[in-house]
């Protein structure tokens, strides 16, 4: 029987939970992830995890901040003066905001801090500075 190997293309269920059992994200009630290993889509401790499965086998992950997003960087987070913000937006914490750069990539962040007069901004990934926990099952090599 197969095994995965670097390069491979393969179907896989996931289910992402934080270390307090928090899911994040799950497969489970939509098609399986399909993705080539080796071209930089998927965090590095996901893409070992899965070498050398097997069809049908599931196996749970456990992935330390430095093979999942890394940890939280303080040079992400940037103040940004209310009267900066389009109008019709009323800033919350944990509100998700994008913006685009000149040339024309959009940047995701949300909102960590709201203030008299500004509020601070957090381009971090939402998942950085946390463990990772993948419950998953290998669908299918191609």
């Amino acid at each position: 029987m197969s095994q995965v190997k670097e390069n491979d293309t393969v179907k896989v269920h996931y289910t992402g939970k934080l270390s307090n059992g928090q899911v994040f994200d799950s497969s489970l009630e939509r098609e399986p992830l399909e993705v080539t290993l080796g071209q930089g889509m998927l965090i590095s401790g996901f893409e070992k995890g899965m070498l050398n499965m097997k069809v049908n086998e599931k196996k749970t992950l456990n992935i330390p901040v430095s093979e999942a997003y890394g940890d939280v960087q303080k040079e992400l987070f940037h103040k940004v003066e209310k009267d900066q913000l389009p109008q019709e937006i009323t800033p919350e914490v944990g509100m998700a905001l994008a913006s685009k750069n000149p040339d024309g990539r959009e940047i995701r962040f949300r909102v960590a801090e709201v203030n008299e007069d500004h509020i601070v901004i957090d381009a971090n990934h939402p998942l950085a500075g946390h463990d990772l926990i993948f419950d998953i099952e290998l669908i299918e090599i191609k």
